[in-house]
C-alpha cells in the first residue's frame, strides 16, 4: 500500500544577488516518489542537492510551486494551514540537529505534552500517562522530564526529538539526518531503536541522509537525488547489487571498503555539481557524466521503467 505518492514537485526559492537583480534557486524539479507504508525509502545524494527541502514541503515548512503530495491518498500539497491541520500529525519529522530542535527554555516534559495539547484531547493525566510510555520506548528515564535540553548529551537529545515525533502515533516520520550530528558511538543505537520503533509501531520513514552504509542498514527503497531530481529508484537489493544510473554507480563507488583499492581516477565523480540557479539545458548530470552524449547535452531524459519497479533517468540506463 502507497502511504505517500509524490508526482512532478517542484520548488524555487528566490534570492536576490545584487540591489537591482533576482534568481531563483531551483530546489526541486519534477520529483517523483513512492514511499510504502511500512516501509522505509531512503533519500540518498549529496550535500545541497534538495534533500531536506523535499521532507519540508511534505512537512508542509515549505508551499510546492506545482506538482501533487498525496498522503494516503489525498492530496495535501495545496492545502492552507487551518485545512492541514487535519492530516499534520499524522506527518512527524525528527531534525538532523538535536542541539537546535528543541526549545532550550522548555523542559522535557512540557516538549512532550505540547503535541498532545495541539492534537489529541487528553486529560492532564492520560498526557502524563502518555508521555511515560513514550519515554519508555525510546528508552529515555522518568527522571529526565524535568530536566532541561542543555543538561543532556546528543544522544540523548535524539530520543527526545524522536519521542516528540512518535508520541502522536503518526503514520509517516520524515527523518533528516538524524545521527549525522551525534558520535559514531551513538549512531547504531539510534538507527537500532528507530528499527525496533517500527517494527513496534507500524511507522513508515522518509529517511533522508548521505551516509551510503546507513542505508544498507535501514532501507526497503532507496531513492537517489541529483540537483533537485530522483535520478534512480528501486528496492535496496537491487539497487546496490546493479545500480544503473551513473551518478549512482560513482556515488556507490566512493564507498569505503578495506578490500579494494584505492579508488582510480575513473571512479571518481569528477568537478562540482552545477549552480541550481543555472541549470544544464540537458541532463542535469550531464557536465560531470563519464557517459556524456550530444543527447545528454540537448535533452532532458525521462524516468524510465527497468521493470521490478526499478526507475532510472537517464538515455544510457540499458547499456549500464
Amino acid at each position: 500500500m502507497k502511504m505517500l505518492e509524490i508526482e512532478k514537485l517542484n520548488k524555487r526559492f528566490e534570492i536576490k544577488i545584487s540591489p537591482f537583480k533576482k534568481a531563483f534557486v531551483h530546489a526541486l524539479t519534477d520529483v517523483d516518489l513512492t514511499v510504502y507504508k511500512g516501509k522505509t525509502l531512503s533519500l540518498v545524494g549529496e550535500s545541497g542537492c534538495g534533500k531536506t527541502t523535499l521532507g519540508k514541503v511534505v512537512l508542509g515548512l515549505y508551499p510546492p510551486d506545482s506538482g501533487r503530495i498525496l498522503f494516503q491518498k489525498n492530496d495535501i500539497g495545496g492545502l492552507n494551514p487551518r485545512r492541514r491541520r487535519g492530516v499534520q500529525k499524522d506527518i512527524q519529522m525528527v531534525f538532523q540537529d538535536p542541539y537546535a530542535s528543541l526549545n532550550p527554555r522548555k523542559k522535557v516534559y512540557e516538549i512532550l505534552e505540547r503535541p498532545l495539547k495541539n492534537y489529541a484531547r487528553l486529560s492532564s493525566e492520560q498526557r502524563r500517562e502518555a508521555i511515560l510510555k513514550t519515554c519508555a520506548q525510546v528508552g529515555v528515564d522518568e527522571s529526565y522530564l524535568q530536566r532541561y535540553p542543555h543538561q543532556f548529551s546528543g544522544g540523548q537529545r535524539q530520543r527526545i526529538a524522536i519521542a516528540r515525533a512518535i508520541i502522536l502515533n503518526p503514520a509517516l516520520v520524515i527523518a533528516d539526518e538524524p545521527i549525522s550530528a551525534l558520535d559514531v558511538s551513538i549512531q547504531a543505537q539510534i538507527l537500532n531503536l528507530m528499527l525496533d520503533l517500527q517494527d513496534e509501531l507500524g511507522l513508515t520513514y522518509l529517511f533522508i541522509t548521505h551516509d551510503i552504509s546507513v542505508v544498507k542498514h535501514l532501507s526497503d527503497h532507496v531513492a537517489v537525488m541529483y540537483l533537485g531530481q530522483i535520478v534512480e529508484w528501486a528496492d535496496k537489493v537491487a539497487l546496490f547489487q546493479n545500480p544503473r544510473h551513473p551518478y549512482t554507480r560513482l556515488l556507490f563507488s566512493a564507498i569505503p571498503d578495506i578490500d579494494k583499492p584505492v579508488l582510480s581516477d575513473e571512479s571518481r565523480i569528477k568537478g562540482e555539481i552545477p549552480n541550481p540557479t543555472q541549470l544544464p539545458r540537458g541532463c542535469f548530470f550531464s557536465p560531470r557524466c563519464p557517459l556524456q552524449t550530444s543527447t545528454c547535452l540537448k535533452s532532458q531524459p525521462e524516468l524510465l521503467d527497468l521493470g521490478g519497479r526499478h526507475l532510472v533517468r537517464c538515455f544510457h540506463a540499458k547499456q549500464v
